[in-house]
């Protein structure tokens, strides 16, 4: 029987828990009085968060209240591309955060090197932004998934689709 085993090794956020998390700060930043009188907005636009406060130092408390909600939804802050604080014609300050999925070409062949350099009789495919691996043997596979996390530097990683 010689069948053979596989799983994707994908960088990938839950939008749905992204959404709560996002819900919770705005509703944590309706009721606090630090931002009282600041106008403080977290919105989303397909890929980024746009945030904005009344000063400098409220635009990094209110981020620091998103990064605490993301954190307790287990979305990694490593997903984020933090832009430049910037000064609005009001005089408020906005900041930027670009939402980075998907494993980029450099990193799926750091991901192969790294796993060729350990001598694992693994198939590994390239596939846009994910990372096909496949064995005959499901011990080899669970080595792989222990050797990818502890080596996630850039970013954040997700094994799925197991069979």
């Amino acid at each position: 029987m010689a069948t053979e085993y596989s799983f994707d090794i994908v960088s990938k956020i839950d939008m749905a828990e992204m959404g709560n998390a996002l819900n919770q700060a705005r509703k944590e930043v309706q009721t606090r009085f630090d931002f009282k009188g600041g106008n403080p907005i977290i919105d989303l636009r397909e890929k980024i968060i746009y945030i904005q406060a009344g000063n400098e130092m409220m635009l990094k408390n209110l981020l620091g209240v998103l990064e605490g909600k993301l954190a307790k939804r287990s979305i990694s802050l490593r997903f984020f591309e933090y832009g430049k604080i910037e000064n609005t014609s009001k005089g408020a300050c906005k900041q930027e955060l670009t939402i980075k999925e998907g494993i980029c070409k450099e990193e799926a062949k750091r991901i192969v090197d790294l796993i060729k350099k350990n001598d694992l009789k693994i198939k590994t495919q390239i596939q846009e932004e994910q990372l096909k691996v496949t064995s005959k043997d499901k011990d080899e596979l669970q080595k792989v998934i222990q050797l990818a996390k502890s080596n996630e530097d850039a970013y954040p990683l997700q094994f799925v689709n197991y069979r």
